[in-house]
């Protein structure tokens, strides 16, 4: 809590000035050249006028992979942590979140679950224990987990919509889904939402990183050797899209 604090009160000041400002930052045009976002080269260099009613500009989606290998070498409770920090972050500096875990195969007739432990539509401070139920469950099917999370974030009236992974292994469930069939499935929706807006990043904390990393791309890929420095580091990344 005191590493998420600090980061929290330096970014603070900058969702102040952005709100209390007439012009919406980080934009790919407009009428205002805004020569310090030069340095991210991601071509927002420009600001426009804000409508009144423009809502926050950033909504975060955490999904975690409740497969049973994630009970293993420290795995889950580092997921935990991580999901606890981001879950802090975002509630300091007025983020909206979604917080979902998945497995699948628990059974013949539940092939696939979805566990809902936040959601910014139903804001609930209990929602913070909530998130000590995260387990490890059954095996994972990634590709519906994202599309379920997917399709949520994209009807929210955000800016950015960063949907962020965590997961030990690739995909493998049922009979059938797992090898190429499973990543060409994760690999077709990352393509259809990120085409809807949406920003993907996978964070791997398992013996699958180069898997993990060929399945979403390099540039969406988060390599967590470490897993003390997990929480920490995916807060930092998170407050770089605001």
């Amino acid at each position: 809590m005191p590493i998420v604090q600090e980061i929290a009160r330096k970014t603070l000041p900058l969702l102040e000035h952005e709100t209390s400002s007439d012009f919406e930052r980080n934009r790919y045009y407009g009428s205002r050249f805004q020569a310090d976002g030069v340095a991210y080269r991601d071509f927002r260099y420009f600001a426009k006028k804000r409508p009144p009613s423009e809502s926050p500009s950033l909504v975060v989606g955490l999904r975690v992979d409740e497969s049973a290998s994630m009970s293993a070498f420290g795995r889950l409770e580092a997921a935990k942590r991580a999901v606890i920090a981001v879950y802090e972050f975002c509630q300091i500096c007025n983020i909206p979140i979604l917080i979902y875990g998945d497995t699948a195969d628990v059974s013949k007739m539940e092939q696939m679950s979805i566990f809902a432990y936040a959601d910014f539509d139903k804001p609930d401070a209990n929602d913070r224990f909530r998130l000590m139920r995260i387990q490890g469950r059954s095996n994972n099917r990634d590709g519906m987990a994202l599309r379920i999370m997917g399709e949520r974030l994209a009807v929210s009236l955000q800016q950015t919509k960063l949907l962020i992974s965590i997961s030990d292994g690739q995909p493998k469930a049922m009979d059938d889904y797992t090898g190429g069939y499973a990543i060409a499935d994760l690999q077709q929706t990352i393509e259809q939402y990120e085409r809807k807006g949406i920003a993907f990043l996978a964070a791997a904390i398992g013996q699958d990183k180069d898997v993990i990393s060929d399945i979403y791309g390099h540039e969406r890929f988060l390599d967590i050797t470490n897993l003390r420095e997990f929480p920490a580091k995916l807060v930092r990344i998170i407050a770089r899209y605001l």
